[in-house]
């Protein structure tokens, strides 16, 4: 990614190498999983998923690989992500979206980051899980 820093020029990390590259991803993806998956609160977006959630785990890692700022490991497997289209044969509205943010919000609490580091994500996915609604409420 860099190949020379002149004298007095700073190199700022993306999310993905603050949050510890691949193993820091696959991390925060399992924790968000395991918070979906353990707690009966956000039951309307689990039961969206697959019993067996090693394709969503997946696919998810792949995405926020490149959204984060690493390598764009989901366009190069499946193709530009079309995150709005995909998630349209589900029902998604302000319940669904929050159940989402719930779940990111636990995973990122146990990545132990920094508060703004945690608030800046947290405004990141809010606006591209806002995004996915396509139910009126």
């Amino acid at each position: 990614m860099i190949d020379t820093l002149k004298p007095g020029q700073t190199y700022k990390l993306t999310q993905y190498e603050k949050l510890g590259g691949e193993t820091g991803i696959r991390q925060l993806v399992k924790y968000f999983y395991e918070a979906m998956d353990n707690n009966t609160d956000v039951k309307t977006i689990r039961d969206m998923h697959a019993a067996d959630l090693t394709e969503a785990e997946d696919k998810l890692f792949l995405f926020l690989s490149g959204w984060l700022g690493g390598p764009s490991l989901y366009i190069e497997k499946y193709g530009h992500p079309r995150l709005r289209a995909r998630h349209l044969p589900f029902s998604i509205g302000i319940k669904e979206r929050d159940q989402w943010l719930h779940c990111m919000d636990k995973a990122l609490h146990k990545m132990n980051i920094e508060k703004a580091m945690h608030d800046e994500l947290m405004q990141a996915f809010f606006n591209t899980a806002d995004f996915m609604r396509n139910q009126t409420e």
